[in-house]
């Protein structure tokens, strides 16, 4: 019995799982031949991939048209992951996390039911939304297998700034408007411009002067810090007590794993969707 098994079409993988209900297998269910564009429509910056298509390709594939998935965790993670592990980056913070790109799923559950909600309209209500309650599952609720996306236009211009750790208030009541933002104590706070050439310029005029900041690119390597991480905790901003992670630049944001145990409404679901206990 092979160690993974890495179906071509949803029909296999729902296949897989019906015959795995009936058999302790211990196989790895893996959506990485499950990679391509399924629809695409520019007009309406929507299109529909399969779920083992990697962030790269799918925007390699959308820049031919101008647009682009506004979603950047770190490396090069597929969309299905992104949603499973519910992954997100510094352009979270004006076009939300993965949870607000997506618009649809279709997913294969433990018994090899094949379940889609929404659709790959922008607004859609009907049946309930198995996309929100599979962000963060990490294949315990089943195989996300195709994702109905949002997407945007990509931008003319993009400008970065680094300005102190302190100017975070500042900004928080400033008039700006960043794409992207990254806080790394004291490391400094990054700040993304994107839009038309004249109004970067603008924006970036202005939040040198009122944040103190100088021009630079530091994604990259706040992009690779963020990969290191083993995970996030919450905390208050700066004006309370700094974080002990925060002050050093050279560890990950934590130096222990974070607790993944889930509470016990969610294990209430896994165990409805899964009552066998097929998915690991």
């Amino acid at each position: 019995m092979p160690s993974a098994f890495e179906p071509r079409t949803v029909a296999e993988a729902a296949a897989f799982l019906r015959d795995a209900e009936r058999a302790e297998i211990g196989v790895t269910l893996s959506a990485a031949r499950l990679d391509r564009v399924l629809e695409h429509e520019p007009g309406d910056l929507t299109c529909v991939v399969e779920a083992g298509i990697r962030l790269s390709a799918l925007n390699a594939r959308l820049a031919g048209h101008g647009q682009r998935l506004s979603l950047d965790p770190p490396g090069d993670p597929t969309v299905g992951a992104c949603l499973a592990a519910d992954l997100s980056g510094p352009l979270s913070h004006r076009f939300g996390t993965v949870r607000d790109l997506v618009l649809g799923v279709t997913v294969v559950l433990a018994d090899g039911t094949v379940a889609s909600s929404g659709g790959k309209v922008v607004k859609n209500v009907a049946g309930y939304d198995l996309a929100k309650l599979f962000c963060g599952s990490r294949g315990r609720l089943g195989l996300i297998a195709r994702v109905a996306l949002r997407l945007h236009p990509l931008p003319a211009a993009a400008r970065s700034l680094v300005a102190p750790a302190g100017a975070l208030p500042a900004l928080r009541t400033s008039q700006l408007a960043p794409s992207a933002v990254d806080l790394s104590v004291p490391g400094g706070l990054a700040l993304l411009f994107e839009g038309a050439p004249r109004a970067v310029d603008a924006q970036l005029a202005a939040a040198r002067g009122l944040l103190d900041g100088e021009e630079a690119d530091p994604w990259a390597e706040l992009l690779a810090f963020q990969a290191a991480a083993l995970g996030r905790v919450p905390f208050d901003g700066l004006d309370g007590p700094e974080p002990p992670f925060l002050a050093r630049r050279d560890t990950a944001y934590v130096t222990h794993e974070v607790d993944t145990a889930w509470p016990p409404l969610a294990e209430r679901v896994r165990a409805t969707l899964d009552p066998e206990g097929v998915l690991a």
